[in-house]
């Protein structure tokens, strides 16, 4: 059944990335024939925003396999050039029209199933990647008209399936009419196979690249247990010498002065709802500190959640313990080598969702029944009954600023220390006068502190023996006898 999209999809197999699926079938007779439809630029252009140079990509078109007629049907298959793919891909979907089963002038039937899992398990040889689908959500395969079971067997198979990591559907407005169907809308959704395709797709968002053609904000089908909700801090009380911002990375940064010791913060957060276009009814909610190695509960203000809407956001107080103790001090290593910059303690800030009831919006139920009329479409959003928890993380980075003051004053120490070796240095290293008599006769010699220097008498015998040390000069191995004294 697969044999021509595999065949078509192996010259690009190895570094393929991502497989585009448009769907062919009856239901979409209007999207190909009504003159004013954007169908095929669209995909065309979604390609384009999607991939950029070295990308390889499998255009394939899809419908329901039967004997004879294979779905999926690879359209195009090759790596995308320096001057981006919409040439190529415009004369794939040129010839593109609605299928008919085999024999028969009946158009073909739908199975939104099979082609994602040739997708996954044939072109990209369930290695990680992104799958795209154009469609306009009709899923009857031999013409089943129990179209709602169908799309609940499409969604269980999004949130069931494991090679799904983050899926993403993108409801759109696309008025077509024909003498056979009539639609308003159309649904582009793309999956991300394995945590590297998730973090494909989110790097493709955060360009912007997509958002350009698509305007509308992406319904999230998968994960629902992650990432659901935003916390902004809006205020700080009661620690003195500390305060918080976000960085661009959407991590949350504590500036603390070396000498802050305070041992908590008073923290006013913006809980926001991060997972369009589901309300969260009602949830638990807990949070816990992880930082210099200390896990700590937050006391939050309040212990639950509820009527939260998507994109909207409610306040949320706490109190947060401050690893005070765990600080360097202003002498410690880690400060001085931190002079002048900060030192940085990684840690996070986490929020449980327990308990948690999700519904979907009531204005995305309603842009819903406008785009797909008499589709029971809203039910497939229905979160399954086993996500009822969930958690999010704000990384957290505490900078304790220390100033060049520890650094200065042990640098003068230093360079003290220096001075002090330099002079001793110097005192052992000079020469000194010693002042003898030797029978009678005075005499000056030169010594250094540490050395040893034999005396003679007049006959050139020695008599004795000169010692110098930093204390001074004192006569050793004295002969009986002999005339000999320190001084004049």
């Amino acid at each position: 059944m697969l044999a021509a999209f595999a065949t078509s999809a192996a010259s690009a197999a190895a570094p393929l990335s991502q497989v585009f699926l448009v769907q062919n079938s009856g239901w979409m007779e209007p999207f190909y024939t009504d003159p004013s439809s954007q169908y095929k630029a669209l995909v065309t252009e979604v390609i384009v925003a999607a991939t950029q140079p070295g990308d390889a990509l499998v255009l394939a078109a899809f419908n329901q396999a039967l004997p004879g007629a294979p779905s999926p049907r690879a359209l195009l298959a090759a790596k995308v050039e320096q001057d981006g793919p919409r040439k190529a891909v415009g004369a794939a979907l040129a010839a593109l029209d609605v299928a008919k089963k085999p024999g028969s002038t009946a158009l073909a039937d739908t199975d939104l199933g099979e082609a994602v899992g040739a997708a996954i398990n044939t072109a990209l040889a369930r290695q990680p990647g992104l799958v795209w689908v154009f469609t306009n959500n009709r899923n009857s395969p031999n013409n089943d008209q129990a179209t709602a079971q169908r799309n609940r067997e499409f969604y269980r198979l999004i949130h069931q399936g494991t090679d799904i990591r983050k899926a993403l559907a993108f409801p759109l407005q696309m008025p077509v009419h024909s003498a056979r169907y009539s639609a308003n809308g159309l649904m582009v959704y793309v999956f991300a196979i394995h945590e590297q395709g998730a973090r494909q797709l989110d790097q493709l968002l955060r360009s912007g690249r997509l958002q350009k053609v698509i305007t509308e904000t992406p319904a999230r089908l998968k994960p629902l247990d992650q990432d659901t909700i935003r916390l902004a801090p809006v205020r700080v009380e009661n620690a003195p010498g500390v305060s918080f911002s976000m960085t661009p990375s959407g991590a949350l940064r504590a500036d603390v002065d070396a000498g802050a010791s305070a041992p908590s913060a008073r923290i006013a957060w913006t809980l926001e709802n991060t997972i369009y276009p589901y309300t969260i009814s009602s949830a638990e909610l807990t949070a816990r500190s992880r930082l210099a190695g200390e896990d700590k509960a937050i006391s939050l203000g309040r212990s639950g959640v509820s009527a939260l809407a998507p994109g909207k956001g409610q306040p949320l107080a706490s109190e947060m313990q401050l690893p005070v103790a765990r600080l360097p001090g202003k002498w410690s290593l880690a400060a001085l080598a931190s002079a002048g910059s900060a030192y940085v303690l990684p840690g996070a800030i986490e929020l449980q969702l327990s308990a948690q009831k999700l519904e979907l919006s009531q204005a995305f139920r309603q842009r819903m029944a406008a785009l797909f009329p008499g589709d029971p479409l809203p039910d497939i959003f229905t979160p399954p009954a086993q996500i009822n928890s969930s958690r999010a993380v704000l990384p957290l980075e505490v900078r304790v600023n220390f100033g060049i003051g520890p650094l200065l004053a042990l640098g003068g120490a230093v360079l003290a220390l220096l001075a002090a070796a330099a002079g001793l240095w110097h005192a052992l290293a000079r020469p000194r006068k010693v002042q003898l008599v030797v029978e009678g006769e005075p005499r000056t010699m030169l010594a250094r502190a540490g050395s040893r220097h034999p005396i003679f008498d007049k006959a050139g015998n020695k008599v004795a023996e000169l010692k110098t040390t930093v204390l001074g000069s004192t006569l050793t191995d004295l002969r009986e006898g002999a005339q000999v004294r320190l001084g004049r």
